[in-house]
């Protein structure tokens, strides 16, 4: 049995809880205001739950929560399953949060480009035209796509490069790229609806990337990035664009690092720009690359906005999304920074500054250009120089 919103809305507050049994990444992203966030094998002993009301139990699209709710109604729980899910729910509270700026004659993409000229000028304007400027990650004449998945972070960075082109110094193009891979109906009119509101003139084109991996048993979400980033170029190539612009910022970087050492046995950082090896030209910038996540947070949550963690439309089914081994490796890492900043309030600065300050007098062993060295290949010429 499920409910919809509209019947949930007509519902008296103090009589229902909403059950969000979707993975702490997910929710990081966005969740409805006041529900309990639960593993579906955490209910029975939850105790914030009241097993008196009616629990209303929400996933990603409303799919996996009809199997929670069936398993509580077997037990004598008045449970049902949230039509739509999380999804659902964010689509209707879009659309009146727009006819509410309609009555009241709000421009709401002015307020949230406001937001970021004042409020949040000094921890997300200033670092994204320090990265900028630091990297030369923008030139004269460049003509960039703006890669939107449609979370936080790709919908901030393409309002910051609005902002930026208003005080441009010299002459750059920007395109705001949206890559269709198969998602759900409801998932593409999310991110349709918030480049409207916010008013990002995308430019929409399909593949069939989430069909093609869809039966891939190892590694499917790995090599759906890598196809996808693929397309991207293709296509801001074929739109004359000579590079793509992604969101990732100042937390994947030393996340990145730190996974690279624990489970890779290696020292490697995310790059704040790279050249394309497949596609001649071509660039791959990271303008967010000096951002704090929690700021982007803040930002989201300053100005209402809703976005969704992965639009894949497999979501609640893909093992690959759901499979607490893969998904807990970057929780595990940001666990470890937020336990070793408890103790030194530098750790995160430092993690970032470690890749610029690599000595490779003092290294075993290093990879440049695809080559091994190795400390012994200049030991021996170097002994008539150092010494202890």
């Amino acid at each position: 049995m499920g409910i919809s919103i509209e019947e949930l809305r007509k519902l008296e507050k103090d009589s229902y809880q909403i059950l969000d049994i979707r993975n702490e990444t997910e929710i990081s992203h966005g969740a409805i205001p006041g529900a309990i966030a639960v593993a579906e094998d955490a209910i029975d002993g939850h105790l914030e739950i009241d097993f008196t009301k009616k629990l209303v139990i929400c996933c990603s699209r409303g799919e996996h929560s009809v199997e929670v709710a069936e398993t509580l109604e077997e037990k004598g729980v008045d449970a049902v399953s949230l039509n739509g899910g999380y999804i659902a729910w964010l689509i209707d509270t879009m659309k009146q949060k727009e006819a509410e700026d309609a009555k009241e004659e709000v421009n709401f993409a002015k307020e949230v480009e406001q937001s970021l000229r004042k409020k949040f000028r000094k921890n997300i304007w200033c670092k994204f035209t320090k990265a900028i400027n630091e990297y030369e990650l923008v030139k004269p004449g460049d003509r960039i796509a703006v890669c939107i998945s449609g979370g936080k972070d790709s919908m901030l960075m393409a309002k910051l490069f609005q902002e930026l082109k208003r005080h441009n110094k010299f002459d750059f193009e920007v395109k705001f790229l949206v890559m269709d891979p198969g998602y759900s109906p409801a998932n593409r009119q999310v991110i349709e609806e918030n480049a409207r509101r916010l008013e990002i003139p995308i430019e929409i084109f399909e593949s069939d990337i989430f069909e093609s991996v869809y039966n891939i048993e190892k590694s499917p979400c790995y090599l759906c990035a890598r196809m996808r980033r693929g397309y991207l170029y293709s296509h801001a190539q074929k739109m004359g664009c000579n590079k793509i612009a992604l969101g990732h910022h100042y937390d994947d970087v030393i996340e990145t690092i730190l996974m690279g050492m624990l489970y890779s046995a290696q020292v490697q950082t995310m790059m704040p720009k790279l050249h394309s090896t497949n596609f001649e030209g071509m660039e791959l910038i990271r303008p967010l690359y000096m951002v704090r996540e929690d700021d982007i947070k803040a930002w989201r949550d300053y100005n209402d906005l809703h976005f969704i963690q992965c639009a894949c439309k497999f979501t609640d089914t893909c093992t690959t999304c759901n499979n607490e081994e893969n998904r807990s490796k970057r929780m595990e890492i940001k666990e470890l920074i937020a336990t070793l900043k408890k103790v030194n309030p530098y750790v995160e600065g430092n993690i970032f500054k470690s890749v610029e300050n690599v000595n490779l007098d003092t290294v075993v062993a290093y990879k440049s250009k695809g080559e091994k060295h190795h400390f012994l290949d200049t030991y021996d010429e170097k002994s008539e120089e150092q010494g202890e």
